[in-house]
């Protein structure tokens, strides 16, 4: 596992403290701001800050406890929330000129489920544009020469850091779980629509994930969990499970190691390619199963499948886009990134029964990766083709993220690698509205690359 060179905020490990007396939500609110002041001038993770709202905000989870009545497991947790999501006392403003100093009047319904827990909100973390286009300024916490990921660049710098212990990122096509690998975190994309998107900022209706970035997978749960009781996305059952707890660990017998285009790409190289082979090993050692394309005609099939229709993802993207941003580069032309308006242009081209096409394609390779439910317990690759590049412009390939994020199934990134001093992350995948099951392998699985093969 990746060994953090700084202070992490995990919170669920302290609420035993702040319920006995020996330590309080505000007293760790302010470990987090001290780490704010000392980092964040460098690493530009936010874009707005309300420190005194948060000291108000942990001040009364303080006193909750003090009277032994926490609204919640996640009552006083710091949580940034990225800046294409709602809030009601800070403005929301996308990385765009077009939305500059603009407030929605109103707190997202995720925002909202964690006020009601409790959570105390930091601020607004840095985005690239609308999710998908330019690069903000955040700095990669672990070595500022290098970019943090996107596009919830500032929700994983954060994070990262040390300055919360939990962030909100959203997911279209690898917008969570890069950015958790690169800064050495959790990252977790839940299905499609199990957690509210409501007052999110759309790119593609189905496409689009809210997604959590935390200091430990308890925490991740833990939040996940409380945005949930407000509901799903309309249309989603929501995301399975009881109560904050992160579910028992579970072994998985089988898993499936998948060989997708991301292993192919130039980015990976042979250290990153070890630290896997590494890990599976621990793995193996552990008693999993791990098969792959080359003992199993099924299993080939599949990944040539998922190899031939995924990026077809960019033109449900497009498409999906075509309100609002075409109106957006109809009344502000270049004041929109090329990628975007890139994106605007290729949605003129494609027609309606494209579209149905495309969710054809897309259902039916949805339907083959559910038939392997009764084979094997999950998926793992890569979360991330390598440590963090170099520079901003580029956030890093998004190859390994896009099939899962197109499927809409759920995944996880485990900060169980280091490659030359930096993280990498372990992508483990499920299936549709599994996500339970998915976090009860994924706490066993990080116990077990953790822990040293037995002694044969």
């Amino acid at each position: 596992m990746f060994r953090h060179a700084r202070r992490l905020a995990p919170f669920t490990a302290s609420v035993a403290a702040f319920r006995e007396g020996r330590d309080t939500p505000r007293a760790f609110l302010e470990r987090c701001i001290e780490t704010i002041e000392t980092r964040e001038g460098e690493l530009k993770a936010f874009v707005v800050l309300d420190l005194d709202g948060a000291r108000a905000a942990a001040d009364a989870s303080t006193k909750r406890y003090r009277d032994g009545r926490p609204l919640s497991p996640i009552d006083g947790c710091p949580v940034g929330v990225k800046d294409i999501i709602e809030t009601a006392d800070m403005p929301t403003q996308m990385n765009s000129p077009v939305y500059a100093g603009w407030r929605p009047g109103r707190d997202a319904a995720c925002v909202r489920a964690l006020r009601l827990g409790g959570a105390v909100v930091l601020g607004k973390t840095v985005t690239t544009e609308f999710a998908i286009g330019r690069s903000g300024p955040t700095l990669n916490p672990l070595d500022p020469s290098r970019t943090p990921g996107g596009s919830s660049s500032g929700s994983a710098a954060a994070v990262g850091a040390g300055m919360a212990s939990v962030a909100l990122g959203s997911q279209t096509n690898g917008s969570t779980i890069r950015p958790a690998s690169y800064c050495g975190i959790h990252g977790f994309k839940p299905t499609l629509g199990a957690l509210p998107t409501g007052g999110m900022h759309p790119l593609s209706t189905t496409l689009d994930h809210l997604g959590v970035l935390g200091a430990s997978l308890a925490d991740v749960w833990a939040v996940a969990r409380q945005m949930a009781d407000v509901g799903g996305t309309p249309g989603s059952p929501g995301l399975p499970g009881r109560g904050h707890e992160l579910p028992a660990a579970v072994p998985p017998k089988r898993l499936v190691r998948l060989y997708t285009k991301g292993w192919q790409e130039a980015e990976l190289d042979d250290a990153t390619r070890a630290a896997f082979e590494e890990v599976a090993g621990r793995l193996r050692a552990a008693g999993v199963e791990i098969v792959d394309r080359s003992t199993d005609r099924e299993l080939a099939d599949l990944e040539a499948l998922l190899d031939e229709h995924v990026d077809t993802s960019a033109d449900i993207l497009a498409y999906e886009m075509r309100w609002p941003y075409a109106e957006y580069v109809e009344r502000h032309g270049e004041a929109l990134g090329p990628r975007i308006r890139g994106l605007v242009a290729r949605a003129a081209e494609i027609t309606q029964d494209d579209y149905r096409r495309l969710l054809d394609v897309r259902r039916r390779v949805q339907a083959k990766v559910m038939e392997l439910a009764d084979r094997a317990d999950g998926f793992v690759t890569l979360a991330a083709s390598g440590p963090a590049p170099r520079g901003l412009d580029f956030t890093g390939s998004r190859t390994f993220l896009i099939y899962w994020s197109w499927l809409g199934f759920p995944c996880f990134s485990l900060p169980l690698m280091q490659v030359e001093g930096l993280p990498v992350g372990l992508q483990l995948m499920g299936y549709a509205h599994a996500d339970d099951a998915l976090a009860a392998r994924a706490v066993w699985i990080e116990n077990a690359a953790i822990a040293p093969p037995a002694a044969s």
